[in-house]
């Protein structure tokens, strides 16, 4: 299994990026998918995550962050906008059975692309 992450990148304060997520070796369409990130020298944290039944957002980023899934490409985005200095960080892509909110409960991520807003 194996999730490839792209789209990051500098932009400035208000700006806005698009983060991309492809999976292989991976069929799973009923799998929970998820985006974390981690800032230098905080804990990895939930981002946003998508299943079937639900989405979720966590309060920073919610009115912010959109996420959506192609299913026919085995994709995840993330529609970054507004963004923020405080949204710098590497942001990760996940996998897990069901949704997880804690970094220790995944069971497959992808590498991480780096998110840098300037002020």
């Amino acid at each position: 299994v194996q999730l490839q992450a792209s789209g990051g990148g500098l932009v400035q304060a208000g700006r806005s990026l698009r983060l991309s997520c492809a999976a292989s070796g991976f069929t799973r369409d009923d799998y929970a998918r998820s985006w974390f990130r981690q800032a230098p020298g905080k804990e990895r944290e939930v981002v946003s995550c998508i299943s079937k039944t639900a989405t979720y957002y966590a309060n920073s980023v919610k009115g912010r962050f959109t996420i959506s899934s192609d299913s026919a490409k085995n994709t995840v985005y993330l529609q970054m906008d507004s963004l923020k200095p405080e949204d710098t960080a590497v942001y990760y892509c996940a996998a897990h059975p069901f949704v997880v909110l804690k970094a220790a409960l995944i069971d497959y991520w992808g590498q991480g692309t780096l998110v840098t807003v300037s002020s």
